[in-house]
């Protein structure tokens, strides 16, 4: 994690960690912190505890996103304080969902902007001059668009993949394989590194190929207190403790200071949490298999 890290992710860089609530990979946004990185333009639809964790830790410049939250507990307090009274300053662009779905689509298609009609009744075009609008040459009729998203780094957090980057999700999906395409550099975080023969015998599985990975990090539980599905559960008696943690600037601090700046590593990080990975441990539940026989 430090060597990809260091290697794909700079000052200035715009960065993206996706996931939607399943694999979020706080691992990569703790090492971002630990290696002190600058002026990081954040990408993401909905940013919660990790993003509130590198604004807080000053990594950021901006956020562009279409949500912003701890999910099921309320605000993130870290956020708001730099948006409301810039501790740290925060410049914000955000977008609806499928807006931001879009930028990410035309990036990865390598398309200069995506029409849309997600704008119409809304006020927030008002707010944001990046969503401009097109005629469409075929009806005439007015549509919305927003420009390709292109990042410098984007961070995908999976169950498995093999030793040359093939990048196997299940369970619940977000935009990974939409932002992996659309980035200049892709480094994928899994719980488990497995054959090729592995990864070949269930295709259907590989969202990511990995002809676009650049960097491959076997980090377990590095999304936690996220979750990934058959590995272990969501800790959502994390989620509900940090909106005490995030509502004070110095709380926030010392969870930093002691759970991300103070460990070398993610696995130094489990040390300070005995019992974590027991109580949080998934119980096998198998698919059965498919013939791809022919």
């Amino acid at each position: 994690m430090r060597d990809a890290n260091a290697r794909y992710v700079h000052d200035g860089d715009t960065v993206v960690i996706e996931g939607f609530t399943h694999l979020i990979c706080f691992a990569a946004g703790h090492e971002i912190i630990r290696q002190k990185r600058r002026e990081l333009v954040l990408c993401r639809l909905t940013p919660d505890l990790i993003v509130d964790q590198l604004i807080a830790a000053g990594c950021a410049r901006k956020l562009v996103f279409s949500w912003a939250g701890n999910p099921g507990v309320g605000a993130l307090h870290a956020f708001r304080r730099a948006v409301e009274t810039k501790t740290p300053p925060l410049e914000i662009e955000e977008y609806s969902h499928f807006g931001m779905v879009a930028r990410f689509s035309a990036g990865a298609a390598h398309l200069p902007f995506w029409p849309l009609r997600d704008y119409q009744g809304t006020d927030i075009p008002s707010v944001n001059p990046s969503i401009r609008q097109v005629t469409c040459p075929f009806t005439g009729e007015s549509l919305a668009a927003v420009p390709a998203l292109n990042p410098d780094v984007t961070i995908v957090h999976a169950q498995r993949a093999d030793m040359e980057g093939n990048t196997q999700i299940w369970g619940l999906l977000g935009v990974q394989k939409e932002a992996a395409f659309a980035s200049r550099h892709v480094i994928v975080v899994v719980e488990e590194l497995v054959d090729t023969s592995i990864v070949r015998a269930d295709p259907n599985r590989t969202l990511i190929p990995g002809m676009i990975v650049d960097a491959v990090v076997v980090e377990p539980w590095g999304a936690h207190p996220s979750y990934a599905q058959g590995h272990y559960d969501r800790d959502n008696e994390f989620y509900v403790a940090w909106e005490k943690i995030s509502r004070d600037s110095a709380a926030l601090a010392n969870y930093l200071d002691e759970f991300v700046l103070g460990v070398e590593d993610r696995a130094a990080y489990l040390a300070l949490q005995p019992g974590l990975t027991t109580r949080l441990a998934a119980t096998p539940r198998v698919c059965a298999g498919v013939s791809y026989g022919y």
